[in-house]
Order: C-alpha cells, then sequence, then structure tokens
C-alpha cells in the first residue's frame, strides 16, 4: 500500500510554470501506476495525466498536451508534474494517486486507490 503525498502548489501568473510532486510510502511504490487529477470549485475531479509503474507509457488530457509532463523517479519514490504555460483555467486543487492494476495508466479516477490531499495550484491572469 502506498500513501500520496502531494507538494508544489502555489500562485503563479499566467505563463507561468510550477513543479508538482508527490512523494509516496510504502515498498511497493514502483508496482503501482501513478496519476494526477485536479478538481476547481464546484466542478467534479477530472483526468489530468498518468504514467505507468516503469515510466515508460504516459497519458495526458488533451487540454495540457504540450505543456504538463508527468515523470516518476522510482528511486525516490516520486511522482512529477511538471506544469508549463500554465492558463488561469488550470487553477485547481491537484490530486495525486496510485492505481496498482498493471497496464496503460489509466485516465479513470475509479482505478485508483490511494489519493493525497491534494495541492492548489492558483494562475492569475
Amino acid at each position: 500500500q502506498v500513501q500520496p503525498v502531494e507538494s508544489g502548489g502555489g500562485l503563479v501568473q499566467a505563463g507561468g510554470s510550477l513543479r508538482l510532486s508527490c512523494a509516496a510510502s510504502g515498498r511497493t511504490f514502483s508496482t503501482y501506476a501513478m496519476g494526477w487529477f485536479r478538481q476547481a470549485p464546484g466542478k467534479e475531479r477530472d483526468f489530468v495525466a498518468a504514467i505507468s509503474w516503469s515510466g515508460g507509457r504516459t497519458v495526458y488530457v488533451d487540454s495540457v498536451k504540450g505543456r504538463f509532463t508527468i515523470s516518476r523517479d522510482n528511486s525516490e519514490n516520486t511522482v512529477y508534474l511538471q506544469m508549463n504555460s500554465l492558463k488561469p483555467e488550470d487553477t485547481a486543487l491537484y490530486y495525486c494517486a496510485a492505481d496498482r492494476r498493471l497496464g496503460d495508466p489509466s485516465t479513470n479516477l475509479r482505478d485508483y486507490e490511494h489519493w493525497g490531499q491534494g495541492t492548489q495550484v492558483t494562475v492569475s491572469s
């Protein structure tokens, strides 16, 4: 079992960058696919990006392709989300989650078993 803990959120101007980190406790981190989701006030929690256990496969929501990059370091039990060219519509609470299923990383939040508490990202115009 892993317990994700997010960090790295903050306030940034449009066009700026942030790097989110998700440190996960547990010796089995490297066997989990990891995903990032976000939730804006009054809206549902949406998929952002995910990465397979090995890091060899990634998937993104169309709205962040070319701007966000997900990566992981299994030696550090950490997954990252590098966010560039940020827009006000990226403002949300960002969550990290772990999925123990094998195969391609999932875009479905119901497939993720372990969730962090979230880190706030606010992009000003």
